[in-house]
């Protein structure tokens, strides 16, 4: 390389770097400077304060000198004194009631254990574990972000980053959480149509359950252009039929015996299926179902040989027969819906206008649902009439269907006559 060349390179890295320090700001690179800069004087203001407090116990020094970003647990700590909260709140260095400690690490752990290497939005460079406590802590109580926002001392533009980057992480392991058993595992999953009592009585030709499929609405903001006053009151107990189809999520769900989701689907109120895209599911993949088994679902759905439905109207002590030993199956359901409320309280209403991200939320609780089922950790919620899966009439019916129910309505009915002679 000759001289010029030399003096030109030269001066091209020289241009280079002038730009770089005396070009504007993106307004994007420039927020983010500025809350920097924001968070540099309040730790250097709290750390000031510290100084003039009695010491404190020696792992909160510790941890202050090895961390040029204090957390905000720590800075809630070591300024309880100083600072008084508006309103009486648990403290924040401490796990809440509704977010347990156990659960924090393990679902940290699991996160952690992803192949997904996308880093945690948010500008307070939050730990992992102090992004699911938070995280959780919204999920969990019916609490506003303003709250949240004085407890770990975060702005709450932050908090919503921080917040749906954790959804959007969690929804990475929808597939391996949220999973249809196939081959042995579904065979070990099925459980009988009767009643339990009589599980190890052999019944030629009635079907085995894999799961009980439903639906519930989680009321959610109306996105703009569209506000009801009645469907954005903070707490809606009940759908009406004039509310914007829009103003909530469908949550189409299928659990197992115990409660777990084996199948999610989330779509706009507007969009109605009622097993349509499932039936067409099994039917390009019928390794799904096991030989002799079937789903059962509430009248409204559709009537297939492998989703069983009640008959609906008027009818004789066979049809009633069939339909009360299904309607105590749908009570697993019932109570599986009413523990996804009872421990995420979010879900009661969404203030969310966007419908990725209130997707997003209602698809982040139904995977940790089964995170928790996975620990151990139940949460038994009381099961309101308001909240039971929707009850209607007889939905689209096929052939094959309804002659599968009928011949298994008289195997039931021809047992229990057997039984009671």
């Amino acid at each position: 390389m000759d001289v010029s060349e030399c003096v030109l390179s030269a001066g091209r890295a020289v241009l280079d770097l002038v730009e770089r320090e005396w070009q504007p700001l993106s307004p994007g690179e420039l927020e983010q400077r500025l809350d920097q800069a924001v968070e540099e004087i309040l730790e250097a203001e709290l750390i000031a304060k510290l100084n003039t407090q009695p010491p404190p116990p020696t792992i909160y020094v510790q941890l202050l000198q090895s961390h040029a970003n204090v957390q905000p647990q720590v800075l809630q700590t070591t300024t309880s004194s100083s600072i008084q909260p508006e309103e009486e709140e648990p403290h924040p260095g401490e796990p809440m009631e509704t977010v347990d400690g156990a659960a924090v690490k393990y679902i940290t752990d699991l996160l952690q254990s992803t192949k997904s290497r996308a880093r945690m939005a948010g500008r307070a460079r939050l730990s992992l574990s102090h992004t699911v406590l938070l995280s959780l802590t919204l999920l969990s109580e019916r609490v506003s972000y303003r709250s949240v926002s004085r407890r770990f001392h975060l702005e709450k533009g932050n908090i919503h980053r921080i917040f749906f980057s954790f959804c959007e992480r969690v929804n990475t392991l929808e597939e391996r959480l949220i999973r249809w058993p196939v081959g042995r595992e579904a065979e070990e999953a099925l459980f009988p149509l009767c009643s339990p009592e009589k599980e190890q009585e052999e019944q030629q030709g009635v079907p085995r359950v894999l799961g009980v499929l439903g639906h519930i609405r989680i009321p959610i903001r109306l996105p703009i252009g569209k506000h009801d006053v009645e469907s954005t009151v903070p707490e809606v107990k009940r759908m009406k039929k004039e509310a914007h189809p829009d103003s909530w999520l469908n949550l189409q769900l299928i659990c197992d015996r115990k409660g777990s989701f084996l199948h999610c689907s989330i779509t706009k109120g507007s969009d109605v299926d009622r097993g349509g895209a499932l039936r067409d599911k099994i039917k390009q993949h019928p390794e799904l179902m096991p030989s002799g088994c079937c789903l059962v679902a509430r009248a409204g759905y559709l009537l297939t040989a492998q989703i069983l439905t009640p008959y609906s109207g008027s009818h004789g002590p066979r049809e009633e027969l069939f339909n009360k030993t299904l309607e105590e199956h749908f009570h697993i359901l019932d109570q599986a819906v009413a523990n996804l409320r009872a421990r995420f309280q979010r879900l009661r209403y969404l203030d969310i206008g966007t419908y990725d991200r209130a997707r997003a939320v209602v698809l982040t609780a139904c995977v940790l649902h089964n995170v928790y089922l996975d620990m151990g950790q139940v949460v038994q919620g009381d099961v309101e009439k308001e909240e039971a899966i929707t009850r209607e009439g007889e939905g689209e019916v096929d052939d094959e269907g309804v002659h599968r129910r009928d011949a298994i309505s008289d195997l039931l009915f021809k047992n229990f006559d057997s039984e009671n002679t």
